[in-house]
């Protein structure tokens, strides 16, 4: 399987380097006269290429109308499958900066950069801008059999939790770093860049100073997703304990019975109000918890992608976050 995997990524990347040789060459046949005539070539404007949702997210806020952003992820697909295209390739190649998680689910990313000359390329890689957690593995989760034999022995190294930008407070630094970078590069903006940053920080640490009031005013610091937990670092921020189906990065969607087992169990006796389920999933396990216990099912944003009615309507990484503290307060009280 890693054979077939590794052959097609040769295939993809020659294509791509193939396709960016054309559009070279055919640039290059143009004639003195249609050189001279040409209209004089619009000032440079910084190109932004993002994996997912979130950083692309980020660096609108930031950059506002002053540079280009992409995101690679299409609205509605999930990220831990994702395969870029040739296409895609060609875009990495063409930003300015690349800006992408650094986890599990992007290890086609390494051999894509090691297939380009990166000297005049900015690369952010999300975990390496906060303090990464290993990816944890709590009681009645389910751990899948590949699960197990990457990581059943004791002596392997674990992987890191890759969903840093779930947590405000992660959001706050990812911004500032990134920033950063971009006024470096666009020095010409970086007073408009470093203006827009302050007005967004401002609006991460309002919405941290909401989820602190609502974990302290809560009856129970407890919360139950029937589903993946990808929320690990907004945990952490904000001292929750969880229970959930799979892991972060898990590619399982059915559940055994004896994790469902587990789950109601859990909800019965700590009389939890709420059970969760992250965006774009289908919400079986979630609901066939809460139709065993009463329990309201409810979405939590992890913000790694977005459906492509809400990417059409606009909607931000600080929408959804404000979402989530509407349903953590409920499931807390």
């Amino acid at each position: 399987m890693n054979r077939k995997r590794n052959c097609l990524w040769m295939v993809v990347i020659v294509m791509a380097c193939a396709m960016a040789m054309v559009f070279a060459g055919c640039s290059g046949k143009e004639t003195k006269k249609e050189a001279q005539t040409e209209a004089p070539q619009k000032e440079h404007r910084l190109s932004i290429v993002t994996t997912i949702f979130a950083p692309y997210d980020f660096a609108r806020q930031i950059v506002g109308g002053n540079a280009d952003v992409a995101m690679l992820l299409s609205p509605g697909a999930e990220s831990h499958s994702f395969e870029p295209t040739p296409q895609d390739i060609i875009r990495i190649q063409e930003s300015d900066v690349f800006v992408y998680v650094g986890g599990e689910s992007d290890k086609w990313v390494d051999k894509i950069l090691s297939s380009m000359d990166t000297k005049n390329k900015k690369i952010i890689k999300l975990l390496d801008t906060v303090e990464a957690v290993e990816e944890e593995t709590k009681e009645g989760m389910q751990v899948s059999e590949e699960e197990e034999e990457e990581h059943g022995h004791e002596h392997e190294e674990k992987e890191l939790d890759e969903h840093v930008w779930t947590s405000p407070r992660n959001a706050i630094a990812i911004t500032k770093a990134m920033t950063k970078v971009f006024g470096e590069l666009d020095s010409k903006n970086k007073d408009a860049y470093e203006k827009n940053e302050a007005a967004y920080v401002k609006e991460l640490e309002n919405l941290d100073e909401q989820f602190k009031q609502v974990v302290s005013s809560g009856k129970r610091k407890t919360i139950v997703f029937g589903d993946r937990f990808p929320l690990r670092y907004f945990a952490d921020a904000y001292g929750l304990d969880y229970y959930a189906a799979f892991n972060g990065c898990s590619t399982d969607t059915e559940a055994s019975a004896a994790t469902v087992a587990f789950l109601t169990d859990k909800v019965k006796k700590e009389k939890i109000p709420v059970v969760f389920q992250i965006e774009l999933s289908n919400g079986a396990i979630a609901k066939s918890i809460a139709e065993a216990t009463g329990a309201k099912v409810e979405t939590f944003y992890a913000c790694h992608t977005l459906s492509k009615d809400d990417y059409k309507a606009g909607l931000t990484y600080v929408a959804f976050m404000k979402k989530n503290v509407e349903v953590l307060k409920e499931a807390l009280n």
